[in-house]
């Protein structure tokens, strides 16, 4: 059964495009397409499609107050927004991702031919397509700690779905945690802020995060989530000193890694190829962290597609850290955290309410 899709955009160019990249998998279908917010209103009515994709800028009424008019509406299909990769696009994507869409992809402005636009456009969202139908939809959330459990039933056309999942028992540990490491993807942001803003206080250790995003997203992200706490969340530069109470999102396009220096914890960003066809990338940073502190780290795992940071999470369960991931009701693609329960590697796996309280308790468990 074929993935039913909505097009929405005010250019005709770009409709067609999306449509003709699309019609290249033959599990997806073009079912309508739409030159504005109010027009996509009643053909999300009238077509129910399995998945959006919502231009930001149009006429009459533009892409966040559709999705605004679609969640109150009660509709929960994925939306994925086309931005613009500037710094007027990244704001506009991010306040569409706070109002409920759940993913982007970028416009394929600069590209020599229609052949290449067709390639980037079909390169960036047809992956997402698949991983977010079904995925989006959740379950009721199932708590689990300590020996083998059972993953909640997946559906049965549900990509990311990883089977009983072996917990690593949390044994007493009087190693304090020295710092935080943080990995997410898509649905990340929406999950970062519900994390950052869930925290009572700022961690007494520098929390460091990836999120899959490019370079002006990440920059805005950070900006964002610095106004949703009490901890101070800024975009890591090169060298930067990793200060506890603050927390440190990497520029996208450059991996961040973690040093132990004389002075202290600092940041290092680096331009080494993508690893898990990302940078920055999650096992990169987790891998540098147990190097730079061995297992006085806590590893946090949210929503995401792919594997990237299993097998940090790995190295860092190994050297007697701790590992905390998303579970796959409240994830919007299972893929990361999926990953990484299903290797074995995680202490608990928990809906994403519950993980800021989890950090906050993990971290006074060890400094006993």
């Amino acid at each position: 059964m074929s993935v039913r899709v909505l097009v929405v955009d005010d250019s005709v160019v770009i409709r067609r495009l999306v449509t003709q990249a699309l019609a290249e998998d033959p599990s997806i279908e073009v079912v309508g397409v739409a030159a504005n917010g109010r027009l996509a209103l009643g053909k999300v009515e009238q077509l129910a499609p399995d998945l959006v994709t919502m231009d930001i800028e149009m006429p009459e009424l533009d892409g966040i107050a559709t999705v605004r008019a679609l969640r109150s509406a009660g509709h929960r299909m994925p939306i994925v927004m086309f931005s613009t990769l500037t710094e007027r696009g990244a704001a506009a994507t991010l306040e569409a991702l706070s109002a409920g869409a759940t993913d982007y992809v970028a416009k394929p402005t600069g590209a020599g031919n229609v052949h290449e636009a067709l390639r980037r456009v079909a390169q960036e969202l047809v992956p997402k397509i698949h991983a977010l139908v079904p995925g989006h939809r959740a379950r009721p959330t199932t708590r689990v700690h300590g020996d083998t459990v059972a993953a909640p039933a997946p559906a049965a056309a549900r990509p990311g779905s990883r089977g009983p999942v072996r917990l690593r028992t949390l044994e007493h540990r009087t190693a304090p945690v020295r710092a935080v490491v943080l990995g997410s993807s898509t649905g990340g942001p929406a999950a970062l802020a519900e994390v950052v803003g869930g925290l009572t206080a700022p961690l007494p250790v520098p929390v460091v995060v990836v999120q899959h995003m490019p370079a002006v997203f990440t920059r805005q992200l950070a900006e964002r989530l610095d106004r949703l706490g009490r901890a101070t969340v800024v975009e890591a530069q090169d060298g930067v000193a990793l200060e506890a109470g603050h927390i440190y999102v990497a520029p996208g396009g450059r991996h961040l890694t973690m040093t132990a220096e004389r002075t202290g914890l600092r940041g290092r960003l680096t331009d080494t190829p993508p690893v898990n066809y990302s940078r920055p990338s999650v096992d990169v940073l987790f891998r540098s962290a147990v190097t730079a502190v061995g297992g006085a780290l806590l590893a946090v795992v949210l929503t995401g597609m792919g594997a990237d940071g299993a097998a940090g999470a790995g190295q860092v369960a190994d050297a007697g850290g701790l590992v905390l991931v998303q579970d796959e009701a409240t994830s919007v693609v299972w893929g990361m955290p999926g990953a990484t329960a299903a290797a074995g590697h995680a202490h608990a796996v928990l809906p994403l309410p519950e993980i800021a309280g989890a950090m906050e308790r993990m971290m006074k468990e060890v400094r006993r």
